[in-house]
């Protein structure tokens, strides 16, 4: 038997029968409060609107005329492309993502702390703006290895902020017993370090996934066809819907896959510390030789990732005149942007919240539906989500239509993984004891989720709504169509001077849009627990 004052232990192997569930996670047979279960299915409702619509246009005009689009030979080489990038750039975000956490976490790299802000920052970004930087330097670039490249360098702080702050908080003990038994730095890594880290880059890698199958404004710019850009097209060659959500039932079906093959990745293991004491600090490992390559590194993926962009928008802005643009209309459509995706942001983290909650403390098949239709909104394409939010306000609520509660929902929709993935993995890090502590104390299960949950998780809930917030502003194809009349973003402005081929005036919006989304990804580069 181990005895009570035993080593700080980070669980994370099988659970024998008869052993408690371990920190984070409680039994499997534990139903949710009322409390939780209430807000989270209608999280999981607005999420799966979009699928209602979908159904509703794909059999439109019969199930064998939307088979017919589905075994197209065409449908096939757009399936094949679209995982065929996702997965180049999934692999390459967990390689930038993962060596730069433990870089700028585990290691005496030089000014960390600033890397650790600067690596964060291409998520302020948007992945046109990259791509266009790189398709006006080295038009060549068009097509996959271009696609991949902007996509890569915009989405691998998905990666790197999980893994960083799991790293953060992951107790050295165990590295240390393995070092002690004459494993070496490379080995360690492998062997303890990185099965510790799986669930953290499992879920980044996952909304890097999510995020590429839904993109649209990098693969048009660089002229590759993919699912979104084949569902664009086809809604605009046709009045006819029916194809066009033939394919995007496709891409949900893709996404399903995806979430429940990143939720088999978790195992049953626990991955909050247990045991007395507190957690040390992980010793940083000296570099030695290594430490030029490693800044070297860092320093590469930094300045392709942001310098270059800038760099970029700053020969445009050289070459524009003070006729192509007007201060005071980018600082208003500045100030437009900032509320709309601070809505946005407040109202996906309230959905959030619950559902996060339940896949953190519960588990089960209905919980595994429930996170799946939480996740299957955003793999859904912005273009495709707005013309079904149009075809239910048209229909059943007419007073929102082109109103902004509408976008706001849209949003909602599109980036609730995000804010999910996020609120999920600080809950898990919560030990689960205290929630039961404050019950046996007689508090309500909403006081509870008030008084306990909430406050244990919210740096992770933050960090969930921060980068919610980045999200929202860059966001383009959904808020061309449910945008109030007359109301532009810097998305929307920046697209439309860029169709005119107007890159001189389109470069203030994307420069104020890069700017403004550079605030929450310093706070969250900065962010410790």
């Amino acid at each position: 038997m181990t005895p009570p004052d035993s080593p700080v232990r980070t669980s994370h192997v099988t659970r024998p029968a008869g052993v408690p569930a371990p920190a984070g996670r409680r039994r499997a047979g534990t139903p949710p409060s009322w409390v939780l279960v209430v807000p989270a299915c209608l999280a999981a409702a607005l999420a799966v609107l979009p699928l209602g619509y979908l159904a509703v246009r794909a059999l439109e005009r019969g199930p064998a005329f939307a088979w017919d689009v589905v075994a197209d030979e065409r449908t096939g080489l757009l399936l094949l492309r679209s995982l065929g990038l996702t997965a180049a750039v999934v692999a390459a975000c967990l390689v930038l993502g993962v060596s730069l956490a433990w870089l700028t976490v585990r290691t005496a790299l030089p000014g960390a702390r600033a890397w650790s802000v600067l690596v964060t920052l291409p998520l302020a970004v948007p992945s046109y703006v990259a791509a266009f930087a790189w398709l006006s330097a080295a038009p060549p670039l068009a097509g996959f290895a271009g696609s991949a490249l902007a996509l890569t360098l915009v989405s691998f702080p998905y990666v790197y902020l999980p893994v960083a702050a799991a790293l953060r908080g992951t107790d050295p003990a165990q590295e240390e017993v393995a070092r002690s038994l004459g494993h070496g730095p490379v080995r360690t890594f492998l062997r303890v370090t990185l099965p510790q880290l799986r669930p953290s880059a499992a879920g980044g890698g996952l909304l890097v996934a999510l995020y590429v199958l839904s993109d649209f404004g990098a693969v048009s710019l660089m002229r590759y066809d993919t699912f979104t850009r084949g569902i664009f097209t086809s809604y605009r060659a046709s009045f006819d819907r029916t194809p066009a959500a033939a394919l995007s039932a496709v891409l949900v079906l893709m996404t399903i896959a995806l979430v429940a093959a990143e939720a088999r990745t978790r195992g049953r293991a626990g991955h909050a510390r247990t045991g007395t004491g507190t957690a040390r600090p992980a010793v940083p490992v000296r570099l030695g030789a290594m430490r030029w390559p490693a800044l070297g590194w860092c320093g590469a993926v930094v300045a392709a990732a942001v310098a270059f962009p800038l760099g970029t928008l700053g020969y445009w802005l050289a070459r524009g005149t003070s006729a192509t643009w007007d201060p005071v209309t980018v600082a208003d459509t500045a100030l437009t942007t900032l509320g709309v995706a601070a809505a946005g942001a407040a109202l996906t983290t309230l959905l959030a919240l619950p559902v996060g909650v339940i896949a953190a403390r519960h588990r089960g098949r209905a919980t595994h539906l429930l996170e799946q239709a939480a996740y299957a909104g955003h793999a859904v394409p912005g273009i495709t989500v707005g013309l079904a939010l149009v075809f239910f306000a048209v229909r059943y609520a007419h007073p929102l239509y082109q109103e902004l509660p509408l976008l706001v929902c849209a949003y909602a929709v599109l980036f609730l993984p995000v804010a999910v993935a996020a609120t999920r993995a600080a809950v898990l890090q919560a030990p689960p004891v205290l929630e039961d502590v404050a019950r046996s104390l007689g508090r309500s299960p909403l006081r509870v989720l008030r008084d306990v949950t909430v406050p244990l998780a919210a740096p992770g809930v933050a960090a969930g709504a921060a980068l919610t917030f980045v999200v929202c502003m860059k966001e383009l194809p959904a808020t061309l169509l449910l945008r109030p009349t007359g109301m532009d973003t810097l998305a929307t402005r920046l697209w439309t001077e860029t169709g005119a081929g107007s890159f001189a005036a389109a470069a203030p919006y994307a420069a104020a849009l890069i700017l403004l989304a550079a605030v929450p990804s310093y706070l969250l580069g900065r962010h410790r627990p």
